[in-house]
């Protein structure tokens, strides 16, 4: 019997650090001895970049229009530490949902046989969460991703997309949809920003798992075309990286968040917005001002 293969989506809106999130989660796990494969799912397809001194691989999408028969190492490339690295890809532009190329990517890895003629122990989607339309929510939808989870920022918008998400984790919990792990708080610098996050778990009944700095080594690595993990494994941001893939790695129990409707959460960052504005002019003497 096959063993069972870890399967986990990250999703977060673009531009929130998630590809970087998750090739880091990536690369850690790697040199904790997991045999991992991350699955871009974002028509941009640069996902795996950092794991790959900033290459680009040729789509599952790009390589189906080309060829009728698509082998394995046609789209699955090794890359730092043995990580596989597979990107989706998307529809030429202006053509047809992103989301599809999610949906046949699956499939043809499957019809391969491909997870366990690699004896992969865990495989880590990198997903677009802007939209939780069809294609993107199908590591959702259909129960591919056991764990969800998802990286947001304490900006508004970052927020908005991760309680979307939560709607749509909702939505498909009663037809055995993935479940969510907890929340990644990215570039959180700033007292406030941490409680802004810390506020918006417990109304969501959910929890952060990790929350990751905004640094200057993980600027300096992607330049690089590198992870942190790779360009600056004694860093301090690489042991942050560490501590989170140890704690995704061994999530076990992932539960159905309690989103917020748009005018809770319109209401809720209204009120936020009102506690900075009197932190900023010195009204406030509070745990978020940090006094």
């Amino acid at each position: 019997m096959s063993k069972k293969i870890k399967q986990i989506a990250i999703y977060g809106k673009g531009g929130i650090g998630k590809s970087t999130t998750t090739s880091n989660i990536s690369a850690a796990l790697s040199t904790m001895g997991y045999k991992v494969m991350q699955f871009g799912c974002d028509p941009k397809a640069d996902s795996t970049n950092t794991l790959r001194d900033g290459t680009y691989i040729p789509t599952v999408l790009d390589t189906l229009r080309e060829k009728n028969k698509v082998n394995a190492q046609d789209v699955i490339f090794q890359g730092f530490n043995g990580v596989y690295c597979v990107e989706a890809g998307g529809p030429a532009p202006g053509v047809g949902c992103a989301g599809r190329g999610i949906i046949t990517a699956v499939q043809l890895l499957k019809q391969l046989n491909v997870y366990e003629e690699l004896d992969l122990d865990v495989i880590i989607y990198d997903v677009l969460g802007d939209v939780v339309c069809g294609g993107f929510a199908v590591p959702i939808r259909e129960g591919i991703a056991e764990h969800v989870f998802t990286v947001s920022s304490a900006d508004f918008m970052a927020v908005y997309a991760a309680n979307n998400l939560f709607k749509g984790i909702q939505k498909y919990s009663n037809s055995g949809g993935a479940l969510l792990g907890g929340l990644i708080a990215n570039s959180i610098n700033a007292p406030y920003s941490r409680d802004i996050i810390d506020d918006f778990v417990a109304k969501t009944k959910t929890r952060v798992v990790e929350y990751v700095p905004r640094s200057v080594t993980v600027t300096q690595a992607e330049l690089q075309g590198k992870t942190t993990i790779e360009a600056a494994p004694n860093s301090e941001q690489a042991k942050v990286y560490r501590s989170l893939a140890k704690k995704v790695i061994e999530t076990t129990e992932s539960k159905v968040p309690a989103p917020l409707e748009i005018s809770e959460l319109r209401a809720w960052a209204a009120t936020w917005a009102d506690h900075l504005l009197a932190m900023e002019t010195g009204e406030v003497r509070g745990k978020a001002s940090g006094i």
